[in-house]
C-alpha cells in the first residue's frame, strides 16, 4: 500500500503513491467515459453533443469543489478543461458509430 505524501520519506515512496493514484485515476475515467457512452446512446441529435453552458457549469463545479478540498484552480480548470475536450470528442465518435456514421 502506498505511503500518504506527508509520510514518503524516499522518491521510491513518491513514485509508488503517484503510480498508485494514476491507476486509481484510470479507473475512475474509464467509469467517467462510461457516462459519454451513455450521453452518445441518450441525446436525441448530434448537436446535443457540444454544450457550451454545460461545459462552463462542470468547471465551475469543479472549481468550487478544488478549492473546498485544497486543489490548485491552476491544475484543476486545464485539467478538466482538455478531459472535457477529450471526452466529447470521444462522445463524437461513439455517437456517430451507434447510428452507422463514419467518424471524420
Amino acid at each position: 500500500m502506498a505511503k500518504a505524501p506527508d509520510d514518503c520519506k524516499t522518491m521510491i515512496e513518491v513514485r509508488e503513491g503517484v503510480d498508485a493514484l494514476d491507476r486509481e485515476l484510470v479507473r475512475l475515467l474509464v467509469t467517467r467515459q462510461g457516462y459519454m457512452h451513455a450521453a452518445a446512446r441518450i441525446k436525441p441529435n448530434r448537436d446535443a453533443v457540444y454544450d457550451a453552458e454545460r461545459i462552463e457549469d462542470v468547471v465551475a463545479k469543479v472549481l468550487v469543489e478544488a478549492k473546498r478540498q485544497g486543489l490548485s484552480a491552476d491544475i484543476a480548470e486545464p485539467v478538466w478543461r482538455k478531459l472535457i475536450e477529450r471526452c466529447i470528442a470521444h462522445e463524437f465518435d461513439v455517437y456517430d458509430d451507434t447510428r452507422g456514421r463514419k467518424s471524420a
